[in-house]
């Protein structure tokens, strides 16, 4: 029998009289103007509190903001009262990283909950705030140490590289725990993660790196082979940026995307204008190929490579690791020049800043071969979140949901499913990680959300069942919506199961599909 003696014993000694844990529990909820203010008399240790402030509900208006009223994002009018604490963090000689942590008032549910960042964007993500806190989490997030979404922070601050790497996320965690002790007079009885793309790969830097941290993390379509993706993107980006024939428009890539689908949209069982198993598409882009000439409705030769480029997972020479290309379905996110802009950028901004720390440093200089290989070196594990060694945070009772868009075009979705494999090869097997980790793939969504496919869920409502009552989430009911109305519902299933048509009813109801093994 499974022993689980792990962080929350006592948590789970205290629910045996719930009513004593209800009374302390109301007491630590009802914070006063003077328990907020008092938090500028903490002393934390290498940080500096610089704002602890009562915010009265309706009445926060982002720094930024300007004008008064009429500047307040309406995302923000709903919010309940709550204490804002501003904090700069100095791990480092060489740190300064900015956070904030947003503690409700009177609405506590005695639980924290996180959130991650996009790309290299160094700010604190006040619209990712609002949710937790009107569900009544307190809620934190940091500028990972640097402002503005360029790598040009790194440059000669290597300091500040790990406190984006990692770090940054870290200290976060373990101030606001801090905090939420002193303004509540009791700890969070859970903590938890929720991060997508970048989020996501600090997501799994935290399973990885600090197991203790969270007791439920949500990794959407993580980053995690952040060096492979930004090299991927570059590989495409270097042969079209120097061959504009090669380049496909806009009609091109429709054209594209509807012939994989008539090719693939059958294979799950269901037409319902989404690719449900891309990985086993068997689509051939040469199908498209001009017989003379040129034309919107067909490729040339030099197009059909594109499109084979596109789909192609080059191997890191010095690893033997396949560098995951994008899937079939994911057309309708390609640029002119291969991936989405944010990936082509941030590859740019890897290499140039990170990688050769040349601020000169252009696209036609890459060398897949050479450059994959080189920054993956150089980033030692500071960036990547490739460890597939989960089991620090399987012991401790963590729980993981991962989910990724099988049409991303971004980050490409196979990075996933490859990471899933190398896990459950680490630790034994699919049914050895079971108990704590699930992958969840959306057929026809893209990056983080978007797609013609069911892209809209509530994963936080699934950790909590999971982590606080030990209901794995066998399914994850996803929506698609079309003008605010949901059109389409199907089950997100635990990879590698997928949603199966029973054969009856309306394809567009979840109700008629079950999860099954392929």
């Amino acid at each position: 029998m499974m022993n689980f003696c792990t962080r929350h014993d006592a948590v789970k000694i205290a629910s045996i009289v719930p009513l004593l844990f209800g009374s302390a529990l109301t007491l630590a909820a009802e914070r006063t103007s003077q328990s907020c203010l008092s938090i500028n008399t903490l002393n934390l240790p290498a940080a500096e509190i610089t704002l602890a402030e009562v915010v009265s509900a309706g009445g926060f208006v982002p720094p930024s903001a300007t004008g008064g009223v009429q500047a307040r994002n309406r995302v923000y009018q709903a919010l309940p009262e709550f204490c804002r604490v501003a904090i700069t963090l100095t791990p480092s000689t060489d740190s300064e990283i900015k956070m904030e942590i947003w503690l409700p008032s009177t609405t506590w549910n005695g639980k924290y909950l996180a959130i991650g960042n996009g790309a290299f964007t160094g700010n604190v993500r006040y619209t990712s705030m609002v949710n937790p806190l009107t569900r009544g989490y307190a809620t934190s997030s940091t500028d990972t140490g640097h402002l503005g979404n360029t790598a040009s922070f790194g440059l000669g601050h290597p300091e500040k590289v790990i406190d984006f790497g990692w770090r940054a996320v870290h200290e976060m965690t373990v101030t606001s725990k801090e905090i939420i002790s002193a303004y509540y007079e009791a700890g969070p009885q859970y903590s938890y993660w929720n991060g997508c793309s970048a989020g996501g790969r600090q997501a799994m830097k935290e399973a990885q790196r600090f197991p203790g941290d969270y007791d439920g993390i949500i990794a959407g379509a993580p980053g995690l082979d952040w060096t492979g993706r930004a090299a991927a993107s570059l590989r495409v980006a270097r042969v079209l940026e120097a061959n504009e024939s090669a380049r496909l428009s806009a009609e091109q890539r429709e054209l594209v995307h509807q012939t994989a689908l008539n090719a693939c949209d059958a294979d799950d069982g269901v037409k319902d204008g989404v690719i449900g198993k891309p990985q086993q598409c068997s689509f051939d882009p040469a199908v498209l190929q001009c017989s003379s000439g040129e034309s919107v409705a067909c490729l040339t030769s030099e197009q059909v490579s594109t499109v084979q480029m596109l789909y192609s997972s080059p191997v890191n020479p010095a690893t033997g690791r396949a560098i995951t290309g994008l899937l079939p379905g994911s057309e309708l996110g390609w640029t002119d020049l291969g991936w989405t802009r944010s990936a082509r950028d941030t590859g740019v901004e890897q290499f140039k800043y990170l990688v050769y720390a040349d601020p000169e440093w252009t696209t036609d200089r890459f060398n897949f071969a050479i450059d994959i290989a080189k920054a993956e070196q150089s980033d030692n594990d500071t960036l990547n979140a490739l460890n597939p060694d989960l089991q620090p945070f399987f012991a401790l009772g963590g729980k993981l949901i991962q989910y990724h868009g099988w049409s991303d075009p971004q980050i490409s979705p196979a990075n996933a499913t490859q990471y899933y494999q190398r896990v459950a090869d680490a630790l034994g097997g699919r049914n050895k990680i079971d108990a704590s980790y699930r992958l969840f793939m959306a057929p026809g969504m893209g990056h983080c959300a978007g797609g013609n496919g069911p892209n809209s869920f509530d994963m936080v409502s699934a950790l909590e069942a999971w982590v606080e009552r030990g209901e794995a989430p066998d399914s994850i009911l996803a929506v698609h919506r079309t003008d605010g109305e949901v059109d389409q519902s199907r089950p997100l299933c635990p990879f590698p199961e997928e949603a199966t048509y029973i054969g009856t009813g309306s394809t567009d109801e979840a109700e008629n599909f079950v999860c099954r093994a392929p």
